[in-house]
């Protein structure tokens, strides 16, 4: 429980259903508890270059997807759910978007551990996993669509995300049923943990409803670098299907 302690993406529609499964992965991963993630060293340098190349896959999408379709001999193009799915294509709707931010500087007190004052990775996880729970279409982070390849990580208080780095507050967007997003959040462990933190120390926590959000399409890279579909599987076939 999350208390205040004392000091001391050739087939992206088979990986698409992978997306939300990866971040429960991946907290699984984290450690137990709130505390931050041993990385600061890894602070990202090449910010700027980043930006550049994500504005560089954005038009090579456009070229990818005129080519896809010209090519007769190859399966035609992914259903829209799937599309959704994968993160290929900027999706609109209601939802909810929830902010996460640091306790202000005048929270912390000698009986407290810093670490509890500031939002960590697990946290941001918690959210993503609950409004994947919840039933949503689609979910972004900041400004970033999450996909099955996607890696959150925190390097001290500041979140790294596809090469770039953000400073709290951090923001959560979800889209699907508001209500049932909301129930799914209420619903979780880690997510209450973190409720219960902000009340006694004051981090930032608020959820809103929004009619017409708009999450963009994702915009980085989709290899694989330790993910593979099971041996015999026709991924092909799979991307081929469709309602």
């Amino acid at each position: 429980m999350r208390v205040p302690v004392p000091l001391g993406s050739a087939a992206v529609g088979a990986v698409a259903c992978l997306a939300g499964l990866l971040f429960v992965v991946s907290a699984s991963d984290a450690p137990a508890g709130r505390r931050p993630q041993d990385m600061v060293e890894f602070v990202v340098t090449k910010a700027e270059q980043v930006e550049q190349q994500a504005a560089a896959v954005d038009a090579l999408r456009s070229e990818v997807d005129a080519l896809t379709a010209a090519v007769a001999d190859l399966p035609g193009p992914a259903s829209p759910a799937v599309q959704v799915a994968a993160g290929s294509v900027a999706v609109t709707g209601p939802g909810l978007v929830v902010t996460l931010d640091d306790a202000p500087a005048t929270a912390a007190r000698d009986d407290l551990d810093p670490d509890v004052l500031v939002v960590h990775q697990q946290d941001l996880q918690a959210v993503v996993n609950a409004l994947w729970a919840g039933g949503a279409e689609a979910v972004a982070v900041q400004d970033q669509r999450i996909v099955a390849t996607t890696s959150v990580q925190c390097v001290g208080n500041v979140l790294r995300l596809g090469g770039r780095v953000y400073s709290p507050p951090y923001t959560v967007a979800g889209i699907g049923d508001p209500a049932a997003l909301r129930a799914a959040l209420d619903d979780s462990p880690a997510v209450r943990a973190y409720q219960t933190d902000a009340q006694a120390v004051g981090l930032g926590w608020s959820v809103r409803t929004d009619d017409a959000l708009v999450l963009p399409a994702y915009s980085g890279a989709t290899g694989l670098v330790h993910a593979q579909a099971p041996p015999g599987t026709d991924v092909l076939g799979i991307v081929g299907e469709g309602p």
